[in-house]
């Protein structure tokens, strides 16, 4: 099976913004500037989360999604605020092509079943948003990370996928921003407990965080944020410089032209030649 690079953008208002461990965001751009490159760049998805949806009980990314969906022609997930099949059927319409659930799936597990029977499983992937505890395992966690569950991640993951879900994102907040690797463990659980692709998401720092979650992690696909987006805040210096931003979370890292530094910036023909490096397949033809 061909492996999906996706990035990830989460947003928050009109910017894209990125933080650590879900916290401390910081704008970092437009997201509609940095969806282009991916694409131009041989993303295979998009994940487009709304950071704030949970605060506000809404998705306010339609527009965003409406005008992505008109320019770039690869599949776009979106994640945020999604509590109804109504909800699900709204973002579809806007141009989406998947929807990823958390919150309202782990207070609602009917949700699962009810939108995949109205929009087909492959439409529905459930977000995993998990910490580690201590008891050595993982606890899902809901509301953009802010709240916590005391529901267990790899049996939530279990029960999702006999729900009707068609994928999973299974994010490791303990790792999310960090630049530190993937969690290897807790992707690895749940993918072999599972007969649906499992997408690993937070830690990646580089492209051999990538190459070893595939191959250690067991992960069918790999979603990535920061080691991508500081590449393209290096691409898109000119426009950065010259756009005018709303006053939306933290602007002092985009002004200050600094990365982090456990993360290498690297673009998406880097990390998929990684991969073909080490006999990994990738949808897209890497450029030479």
């Amino acid at each position: 099976m061909n492996i999906r690079v996706i990035p990830r953008l989460d947003i928050k208002g009109p910017n894209l913004v990125k933080g650590i461990h879900f916290e401390g965001l910081r704008v970092l751009g437009k997201p509609e500037d940095f969806a282009r490159i991916y694409y131009e760049n041989g993303a295979d998805e998009l994940f487009f989360q709304d950071a704030v949806a949970s605060l506000y009980d809404r998705n306010s990314l339609h527009e965003i999604v409406r005008k992505t969906s008109s320019e770039i022609f690869i599949p776009l997930c979106v994640g945020g605020g999604l509590r109804s099949v109504e909800d699900v059927r709204e973002v579809l319409r806007a141009g989406a092509d998947k929807v990823a659930i958390n919150t309202a799936a782990i207070r609602n597990p009917q949700l699962i079943r009810d939108a995949s029977i109205a929009f087909g499983s492959s439409t529905i992937v459930v977000s995993i948003e998990a910490v580690g505890n201590s008891k050595g395992g993982w606890e899902a966690l809901v509301e953009y990370g802010r709240e916590t569950t005391g529901v267990d991640a790899i049996a939530w993951a279990k029960e999702a996928v006999a729900l009707g879900a068609g994928e999973l994102m299974v994010t490791s907040i303990d790792r999310e921003g960090t630049g530190k690797g993937f969690d290897l463990e807790l992707t690895k659980l749940i993918a072999e407990s599972v007969s649906v692709p499992v997408i690993a998401g937070g830690g990646c720092g580089s492209p051999a965080d990538v190459v070893e979650v595939l191959n250690m992690g067991r992960a069918d696909a790999v979603s990535m944020a920061s080691v991508l987006h500081y590449k393209g805040i290096e691409q898109l210096a000119d426009k950065v410089a010259d756009d005018d931003y709303e006053l939306e979370g933290n602007l002092e890292f985009i002004k200050s032209g600094k990365s982090f530094s456990k993360i290498k910036p690297c673009t998406i023909n880097d990390i998929k030649q990684g991969m073909v490096e080490k006999g990994l397949l990738c949808r897209n033809e890497v450029s030479a």
